[in-house]
């Protein structure tokens, strides 16, 4: 059955025969959004892990206390964090309150001094959630490209076939028509990308965010703790794991007794439930974390490209690196901003040689083309790539 679902995720892992965007987006909406919907669908595997929550209460309300526990949540005591299982406590979190002890063997606690759990029902909702926002950006790029690069390639994305020169050639000078035609006119499709790789950065921080105000200001340092945990002393360390998804915490039961006195029924639940998700959310919090860093790093990078037409040369001869040189130059001096993205965009998809006769049929058409609106720009020019002809 679980393999059925993991079966669901194929279209949204596998790479695409037309890519419209770069690895950066793959890894929002690809990799993040299936390790999300994967994640979800473990904690919702209960025929695996079992029953997510069991309880030992009174034998009075042993039927229902099970079912307030889980929808009312658990909790556990700081002061019973530390020490050694078995002597100081009965488990982490789990033991009498230090001020307070009733004497029919009830623990009391006082307003406040406890952590409360009530969230772990929730957590397949929210990790689904998030999966869903790790798409938007791309589905909307997706909606404002409006495959205009799909039109562009008309299957020069694939090898060429022998005795098919003439069609490869004849879609070639396609491309290398609309590129002269559309000159300078591609800005606008290249910031609602720009819009979108931001929107990826904004997303997956406020993610971040959601999921430390979640755990009660928990998760900010949760990967950081757990590896900093080997090096503490066994009776003085607090296990971030047992303080934010305790396997075993603490539930009280109120009721009316035969007279009208209210009984409290104190009880202990174990929740195989937060087996699996201290190990999601660790492996969460390192990818979350790689994920911020990489997607700030790329967009540093493509706001050098945006200001320096030096650094878009120097990228365009790495990507065309059969190319000559001299040709390249000849074809940047014409282009902004806007089409140097969109011939980039052209080459991920491109065989080798198909694009190198391309740049080769731009380089012969920007000499052939002297149009006083478009006058050529040097590299080192200093003029914004954004700004409008004159």
């Amino acid at each position: 059955m679980l393999l059925g679902l993991l079966g669901g995720l194929k279209p949204y892992v596998l790479f695409k025969r037309c890519l419209i965007d770069n690895t950066t987006f793959r890894l929002h909406y690809q990799y993040t959004f299936g390790l999300l919907v994967l994640a979800s669908l473990l904690t919702s595997a209960k025929q695996y892990f079992g029953d997510p929550i069991d309880c030992i209460g009174g034998k009075d309300v042993e039927k229902v206390f099970k079912t307030y526990c889980w929808i009312h949540g658990t909790f556990t005591l700081p002061s019973q964090l530390t020490g050694r299982q078995g002597r100081d406590h009965a488990h982490p979190g789990v033991g009498p309150h230090p001020s307070t002890f009733d004497r029919d063997l009830v623990s009391v606690t006082e307003e406040g001094d406890e952590v409360r759990h009530a969230w772990y029902q929730w957590v397949v909702f929210v990790l689904f959630f998030q999966a869903l926002l790790c798409y938007l950006p791309h589905f909307l790029w997706k909606a404002w490209e409006g495959g205009k690069l799909a039109m562009l390639l008309q299957g020069l994305d694939q090898q060429t076939m022998d005795g098919d020169e003439e069609g490869t050639r004849c879609r070639r000078t396609k491309v290398v028509n609309y590129m002269a035609r559309n000159l300078r006119t591609h800005n606008l499709y290249v910031y609602k990308f720009i819009l979108c790789e931001f929107l990826n950065l904004v997303n997956i921080v406020w993610q971040m965010w959601l999921m430390n105000k979640f755990f009660g200001g928990q998760f900010t340092t949760y990967g950081y703790e757990v590896v900093r945990l080997t090096g503490e002393q066994m009776e003085t360390r607090v296990d971030p794991m047992a303080k934010v998804f305790p396997k075993m915490a603490k539930c009280t039961f109120h009721t009316y007794g035969p007279s009208g006195t209210i009984q409290n029924h104190d009880g202990l639940c174990i929740l195989p439930i937060n087996i699996i998700n201290e190990k999601i959310y660790v492996f969460l919090w390192f990818w979350f974390c790689g994920l911020v860093m990489w997607t700030f790093i790329f967009l540093c990078f493509r706001a050098v490209t945006i200001f320096s037409r030096y650094c878009r040369f120097l990228v365009f001869c790495g990507r065309a690196k059969s190319n000559n040189r001299g040709d390249i130059a000849k074809v940047m001096e014409r282009f902004w901003f806007g089409d140097w993205f969109i011939l980039m965009q052209l080459c991920k998809n491109m065989d080798d040689m198909v694009f190198h006769e391309l740049v080769i049929d731009l380089k012969d058409r920007m000499e052939t083309t002297k149009s006083a609106a478009y006058p050529p720009l040097s590299l080192g020019e200093k003029q914004s790539p954004y700004s409008s002809p004159s």
